[in-house]
């Protein structure tokens, strides 16, 4: 072979291994980041033994059954649980500021239930509900409000203004109302458990499905990041 040839093959070989090594080393040509995504929003939870998921695994309380269902559907929550089992409107009250330190954007409130339990005064009940709305709209923060029912056991002269008290504060407040927590769930047993209060599993799942569409319009109507 022609040793002209030859080195002239060697310099096209090496310059190619050159430009080949070049591209491969060279710096990746600069493109902007990414926006970072949003964080999530903060949804507080605040209730009773309800919204604890009183006699259930975490995993199939109210609060991880609500943050499964609003992550199916694409909505970027983290739901806060701050429930606490026995808790009245006058314990909520105390503890509000607490629970507000996690700086939600929005809120569920859900008291009352263990006030009616125990026979408490309505009016009271309301006061201290007032007092707890009042609070969250000074921080801004919207409210969807989970009613309560009465046991007619207790009599008309208990139930009529303990019923009232929560679509009166709804329209005091101007907030949207839930009007009641265990809708669908309070008259079948199979959804209760032995307890004859709380309800099960299978019983939160469908008070998570039903309460579903007033949560995620609470959601939509929070301002848009950038917005």
């Amino acid at each position: 072979m022609d040793r002209r040839a030859f080195n002239g093959r060697a310099l096209v070989a090496a310059a190619a291994l050159l430009l080949g090594v070049g591209v491969v080393t060279s710096p990746a040509p600069a493109f902007a980041a990414p926006a970072s995504a949003a964080p999530p929003v903060k949804l507080l939870a605040f209730g009773d033994s309800l919204t604890a998921g009183y006699g259930l695994p975490e995993a199939q309380g109210f609060t991880s059954q609500l943050q499964r269902a609003l992550t199916a559907k694409g909505y970027a929550v983290t739901v806060i649980n701050a429930g606490v089992s026995g808790d009245t409107t006058a314990g909520g009250l105390a503890r509000l500021d607490w629970a507000l330190a996690d700086q939600p954007n929005a809120a569920l409130v859900g008291l009352g239930g263990n006030d009616m339990l125990r026979g408490l005064d309505p009016g009271a009940a309301k006061t201290n509900l007032d007092a707890i709305l009042t609070r969250l709209g000074e921080r801004k923060i919207p409210v969807l409000l989970l009613g309560m029912l009465a046991s007619p056991s207790l009599g008309r002269t208990y139930t009529e203004p303990f019923n009232a008290l929560y679509p009166d504060l709804a329209a005091r407040h101007n907030l949207p109302l839930y009007p009641f927590f265990l809708d669908g769930v309070a008259t079948d047993r199979a959804l209760i458990q032995a307890d004859g209060l709380h309800p099960n599993a299978q019983g939160v799942a469908v008070i998570v499905e039903r309460m579903l569409p007033a949560v995620t319009n609470l959601l939509d109507s929070l301002p848009k990041a950038g917005g």
